[in-house]
Order: structure tokens, then sequence, then C-alpha cells
């Protein structure tokens, strides 16, 4: 069973999709991407303890923490309509 269920769900492939989602959210500056990138070290972190690549553990693990950095920085700390969390046509 968990033979079957690990050629099923292809972590690579997952990883693949989640990376050029993140990409394509954060370039439109949405929120979401963080998020999406988070999730996406996630299963890099995964993919390294099942193949023994540990070196991707701490990487993608500082990554997360930097996603959340940034997610809170961009969703939570300017208001909504304020001159700081705008970006303007001019800069």
């Amino acid at each position: 069973m968990a033979n079957l269920l690990h050629n099923l769900i292809r972590l690579d492939y997952i990883s693949c999709v989640l990376t050029i989602l993140g990409t394509i959210l954060l370039g439109r500056k949405l929120w979401q991407g963080w998020v999406v990138c988070a999730i996406n070290s996630a299963v890099v972190c995964v993919i390294g303890v099942r193949t023994a690549q540990f070196g991707f553990i701490p990487a993608n693990l500082f990554c997360i923490a930097l996603y959340t950095l940034n997610l809170r920085t961009w969703r939570f700390s300017a208001p909504r309509g304020s001159a700081k969390g705008r970006v303007t046509a001019d800069s």
C-alpha cells in the first residue's frame, strides 16, 4: 500500500507545480504566493527526508521562516489604503 501511494504521489511534480504557481502569484504581487511557496518548501523537506538529502531540510526551513516574515509584512503591517502599503506609478 505504501509503495502504491508513493508511486501515485510524485512529490517532485507537486513541487514543480507549486514553484510555478508561487512565482506567478508573487509576480502579480499577491500575498497568497508566500503561502504557496511555504507549502512548496515543506514538500521539498519531505523530498529531502525520503531521498536522504538532508541538506534540503535546514535551507527550506529557513525559507519557510522567511516566507512567514514576508507574508506578515505584506499582509498585516500596512493598513489597507495607506500610502505606506501602496505601490505608486512613480516609484
